[in-house]
């Protein structure tokens, strides 16, 4: 109960299975899977994990644009307890777009595969062997229970659109109550609790957990794990790069991770430019270490950073960008610990370009086709943390220190207005093409971090039907900044007053028009917050039918 409590409170803020004479019939599928592991400790009544307690959610993945498209299905040879703490149906891909934790007790929905799994994670008397993991998965009656159970047809799963994302599972009992979660989980829920899980639990849930399944080539976006198959792994280590399997079909692509290296800024932004400090050994405030960036011939040093053993911190210079375009090199050396990147390089690009040109009364586009509405990636919350560490004494002139996480977050949200300009006869959201629309956003960053840690909204650029929402934008400016940021657009050279619209075309069919405006630029130590507003009007004739020409009188 007591552990119960203690969560709401943190959290709250393959068939007809392989028939054994048939069990080396596979179904096209292409195991991207490999594992290690290592000895189990000892454990308590309050906190342990029983060998064979484990399992595999699966989600359906596809593979164009790495997005899920079935429900996650959790698969174990065990029966748990109905009362079981855990935190939904979440695949890795979602919590890497910053979905949240978020707990349940109870209601847990699992399928118990009718020819068991083979043992999963390993412990000190039980070592797994991945070839029969692999043979598994990838078997063809593997992939038509998955088939079955998420309703997607048997041939549309593996004709080479989709990919099986796996992740490993470990249902244990922790501080007194009966948890089930992936290694990535485990992950999240560790820096929750300020390292208390991986203090209890360390050799299930940050050794034998996460590397009981990683990838041998890059997929999905994520790494080829390329650390060592045992030992103790960080949190970090964890979220980037373990705690996953990925089954292909048919020469499914392969989608390499996004780089970490090269990065894209607008022109005279201020950003924040992050990497990640691991240490094997703890670092402590007796020798603390120190990161240091070098960009445009200056140098930023980030001091008295501390970080518990085996465990890591992201670590980050805000700066703004130079207001030419142009690539430069920022260079990163640490005084202890290992850096994910010593060198960056940084794009730094002007939007203020490609402007729509003069729209003509006379302009026709007689194949024009209404476009699909595109939809670019957002990134609505993000999170990260800093250690601190306190000495803990004994009484008796010894101790140790003791280290703390806090953790940080930021959300961002944004509303816009799509009118007809002031010059326009319209008052509502019906116009007439030919007349100008008025755009205009209000965006809001929440965040308990300090403002070294943050910007607020700083770029907004709407696309239009008109060109396919490529080729030509318009910039907004800024009309109020920090966290509470408005934009309009830039005033309209094509303009007889100068007015901050942008001008449908005369020849613009009747029906929906769908602007789009990307918000952007909102930067954090773990990324940049972004997202994509979109507010149709409709349009009904043309300015033409508000133009009468009546004939000369004669004298």
């Amino acid at each position: 109960m007591i552990l119960l409590k203690r969560i709401l409170w943190v959290l709250l803020t393959f068939c007809l299975l392989i028939n054994p004479t048939h069990s080396n019939v596979f179904a096209n599928g292409d195991g991207n899977i490999d594992n290690g592991g290592g000895g189990m400790g000892s454990g308590t009544s309050q906190n342990k994990w029983t060998p064979g307690y484990d399992g595999v959610r699966i989600t359906v993945v596809r593979a164009l644009d790495q997005k899920p498209v079935s429900v996650s299905i959790d698969y174990t040879n065990k029966m748990p307890s109905t009362g079981l703490i855990h935190f939904g149906k979440v695949s890795k891909l979602h919590y890497h777009v910053g979905k949240s934790l978020s707990v349940q007790v109870g209601g847990y929905a699992y399928q118990i595969p009718a020819t068991p799994m083979p043992r999963i994670v390993s412990s000190e008397d039980s070592v797994t062997n991945i070839e029969v993991i692999k043979r598994y998965f990838c078997s063809e009656g593997a992939v038509k229970m998955v088939a079955n159970d998420t309703g997607i047809d048997y041939n549309t799963l593996t004709d080479g659109n989709y990919k099986l994302l796996l992740e490993p599972i470990a249902y244990f009992t922790f501080q007194g109550g009966f948890m089930g979660m992936t290694a990535h989980e485990a992950a999240l829920y560790d820096q929750l609790l300020n390292g208390g899980l991986r203090s209890k639990m360390v050799s299930l849930t940050h050794q034998n957990l996460p590397l009981a399944m990683f990838l041998e080539t890059p997929d999905l976006g994520y790494p080829a794990w390329n650390g060592s198959a045992s030992g103790r792994v960080s949190n970090h280590q964890i979220i980037t790069s373990l705690g996953l399997g990925i089954v292909r079909f048919n020469d499914a692509p392969v989608t390499p991770p996004p780089s970490q290296t090269n990065f894209q800024y607008r022109a005279n932004t201020d950003v924040i430019t992050a990497v990640w400090l691991s240490t094997s050994d703890q670092i402590t405030p007796d020798s603390p270490a120190s990161v240091t960036f070098r960009v445009l011939g200056s140098s930023y040093t980030v001091t008295n950073i501390v970080i518990p053993e085996g465990d890591s911190q992201l670590v980050w210079m805000k700066w703004r960008t130079p207001s030419k375009p142009q690539s430069l090199s920022i260079q990163i050396s640490s005084s202890d610990g290992t850096l994910s990147a010593n060198s960056i390089t940084a794009s730094i690009v002007d939007l203020n370009q490609n402007v729509p040109p003069d729209p003509k009364a006379t302009d026709r586009n007689d194949s024009f086709r209404q476009p699909s509405v595109p939809s670019y990636t957002a990134k609505k919350s993000s999170s990260w943390g800093v250690w601190s560490a306190h000495w803990h004494s004994d009484g008796e002139g010894h101790g140790w220190w003791e280290f703390d996480w806090t953790e940080y977050s930021a959300t961002l949200s944004a509303t816009q207005s799509v009118l007809p300009d002031a010059k326009s006869p319209s008052t509502t959201k019906s116009l007439k093409s030919g007349y100008g629309i008025d755009i205009r956003t209000s965006t809001i960053i929440s965040s308990n971090a300090p403002s070294s840690h943050t910007t607020g909204v700083q770029t907004a650029v709407s696309y239009f039907p008109e060109f396919q929402y490529k080729s030509y934008w318009r910039l907004h400016d800024l009309k109020t900044g920090a966290y509470n940021a408005s934009f309009w657009l830039k005033p309209n050279d094509y303009s007889t007053y100068r007015s901050r619209v942008h001008f449908t075309p005369i020849w613009y069919p009747d029906g929906s028009y769908t602007p789009i405006t990307r918000v952007m630029d909102a930067w954090t130590p773990d990324g940049m917050l972004t997202l994509q507003l979109q507010t149709p009007v409709t349009i009904s004739g043309n300015l033409f039918s508000d133009w009468h020409i009546a004939p000369q009188k004669n004298k």
